[in-house]
């Protein structure tokens, strides 16, 4: 609904402006470009209360143009290794941008997240003796490969932290490095994931909880 995209539009102006001061603060407190035209929005809420936990975005081309570039093109021209993959070479219409993830302060006061926007460490899986996982990230992330599914996306395109990959690998995921890494926001590897190989590689553990995810993002949309 209208009002949950604008909750989205708040989770980020609260933590891409007000906290993290990436972007200007905003009278209308939301945070949104010309991009959310054509972007879907997924939004976690609190079960029960139904605040907002977090937020992404997945942007698809512009319909209007579908040969404009994505925002992840553009930042990433001089980087992108294009023997990996060339995204211009891709069909318009399976490929998007992951984007602006966004988690509140609430769920990242440990020490040294504050200054990220939706921070994942290896301390988040716990040991053998003492394991945990971090539901909020990985939710976020499943849940807009989940969207993805639905409109018939299969590579998703994204700016991550140097250690994803090696993070998602435990869920069964592979997040593949496609160029160097550049600038933005801090040091950030130019990253895709194929939805066939997601959905096909994830482990026990995370299964579960992407059919949740993808049940309630169906009926959703």
């Amino acid at each position: 609904s209208a009002a949950l995209v604008e909750q989205a539009y708040r989770v980020r102006h609260r933590v891409y402006c007000e906290e993290l001061g990436f972007d200007a603060i905003r009278p209308d407190a939301f945070a949104r470009d010309r991009c959310d035209a054509h972007a879907v929005q997924l939004l976690l809420r609190k079960a029960g209360a139904g605040s907002p936990v977090g937020c992404v975005r997945l942007v698809r081309a512009n319909p209007a143009d579908p040969s404009a570039l994505l925002p992840f093109e553009r930042f990433c021209a001089a980087s992108l290794d294009r023997s990996i993959v060339d995204p211009a070479m891709l069909p318009r219409n399976s490929v998007a941008e992951v984007s602006h993830l966004a988690v509140m302060s609430d769920f990242r006061r440990r020490k040294g997240e504050a200054q990220q926007p939706a921070p994942l460490s290896e301390g988040d899986f716990g040991t053998d003796h003492q394991p945990r996982f971090p539901y909020v990230q990985v939710s976020l992330y499943l849940g807009v490969v989940a969207i993805a599914g639905i409109h018939g996306i299969e590579s998703l395109l994204m700016l991550t932290e140097p250690r994803l990959a090696t993070h998602f690998a435990k869920l069964g995921v592979t997040v593949r490095q496609i160029g160097s890494p550049i600038e933005h926001r801090g040091l950030r590897i130019p990253s895709m994931m194929s939805v066939s190989e997601v959905l096909s590689g994830l482990n026990e553990t995370t299964r579960p909880l992407y059919l949740e995810l993808a049940d309630e993002v169906s009926r959703a949309l």
